[in-house]
């Protein structure tokens, strides 16, 4: 078995089995009477996962090439990456990332056609699946949890309070949402500020949707979502936020990105960032991420983040990084969507349950063991708009 050698090198911690297609059994790290077990199915699949292992090893899951005994694939995706960051990377890894790295900037020419392309591949499937596993306000973007024991619902309602303070809303203001998701944030802000909001995505489903729900509340307060891509946007705002959008966003147009905020944003005005990212060194994208769940997606390290900005005319005011709120947030949403994966079956098929089992599960364990992180930036044009320290954020 040709990975053989790299497990050996690799797996100091936990226990892991590994059963060759040919029946033979492999053994790595502590030996438990009931270790974690995966189980080959096929007699190339440890030649692919050697050569490709960020890609092949979740293609192998989603057909059914790899099995997995005493454990899910949350486990064997977490014994991985807590070996892994602990150890330097083997020589075939190191290549595969030189060559991705090198490669890259032709994955994110994210022009305004190709965002939409990008967009709807995730977004504008069955609304009923992310019903399956979001919370009451499908909320699909990092909880922020006060206490371990706070449920997914109310960590979510306190990641929109801890946004809304941070951009000092006052009554009547004009605000951007970019990325608007289904709505939850942008229709908050409204009813409690009497707030004008624009949020715009690049989805369909989630405009429709959001339009939805503001008809359904049977208020008349001031909010309307669009179709539309932010470079597309020419008013001025107050107030501009962005949660989960700028994963799509690509590193060669972070300049267009934040200049565009700049030239939106009114000179007393505030804007924030919150976005997925890297607590490292730039690095490359995931292919199996970009491939099958979020193509052209992209997560920064601030190193990547801060030129854009600091050419853009915006000021930092304030940065927080937020580091295990979002894997429990991903547990808790892995834990909803396996206690509802026969109605998503339903919707899909098999393979695309255990392809967004995947997701679900190599996030989570990405979040807790290989330094993702989520960074919240706050931005202006002058110092005025922030008071000298964060008290207001936490009274």
């Amino acid at each position: 078995m040709i990975i053989d050698s790299v497990l050996k090198r690799i797996i100091k911690k936990g226990s892991l089995v590994v059963i060759d297609s040919s029946g033979k059994k492999y053994e790595y790290g502590k030996k438990e009477e009931s270790s974690l077990t995966m189980i080959l199915n096929s007699k190339l699949i440890d030649f692919k996962i050697f050569v490709r292992p960020r890609l092949y090893l979740g293609e192998a899951y989603m057909n059914g090439e790899i099995s997995i005994k005493n454990g899910d694939i949350y486990d064997l995706l977490s014994i991985f990456q807590m070996n892994i960051e602990a150890r330097p990377s083997h020589w075939v890894e190191k290549i595969n990332n030189f060559f991705a790295y090198t490669v890259r900037t032709f994955n994110y020419f994210n022009t305004i056609g190709r965002s939409r392309k990008n967009v709807a591949h995730h977004y504008d499937i069955s609304k009923e699946l992310y019903n399956l596993f979001l919370d009451d306000d499908w909320q699909y973007s990092c909880g922020y949890f006060n206490s371990p024991e706070d449920s997914l619902e109310k960590a979510q309602s306190q990641k929109k309070s801890h946004i809304i303070k941070k951009l000092r809303l006052k009554e009547n203001q004009k605000i951007l949402d970019i990325g608007s998701g289904w709505g939850g944030l942008g229709i908050e802000i409204a009813k409690s500020y009497s707030a004008d909001v624009l949020g715009i995505t690049l989805s369909k489903e989630q405009r429709d949707f959001s339009n939805i729900r503001v008809k359904q509340s049977g208020s008349n307060f001031p909010v309307r979502f669009e179709l539309k891509d932010y470079r597309d946007v020419n008013e001025e705002f107050d107030r501009i936020v962005s949660v989960g959008m700028f994963e799509h966003v690509g590193p060669i147009y972070y300049k267009t990105f934040f200049k565009k905020i700049s030239d939106l944003l009114k000179n007393d005005g505030l804007a924030l960032l919150h976005t997925i990212g890297r607590s490292d060194t730039p690095g490359s994208p995931n292919p199996w991420v970009n491939k099958y769940i979020f193509p052209g997606g992209y997560t920064p390290s601030l190193s990547e983040i801060m030129p854009a900005i600091e050419s853009s005319g915006l000021r930092v005011r304030d940065i927080e990084v937020l580091t295990l709120h979002y894997a429990k947030t991903l547990k808790e949403w892995r834990k909803r969507f396996l206690n509802n994966r026969s109605k998503a079956k339903k919707i899909y098929d098999e393979r695309f349950c255990k392809m967004w089992e995947f997701y679900l599960a190599a996030c989570q364990s990405s979040f807790e063991y290989a330094g993702s992180v989520v960074f919240q930036i706050q931005l202006a044009k002058t110092n005025s708009p922030v008071p000298q320290t964060r008290d207001y954020i936490y009274k």
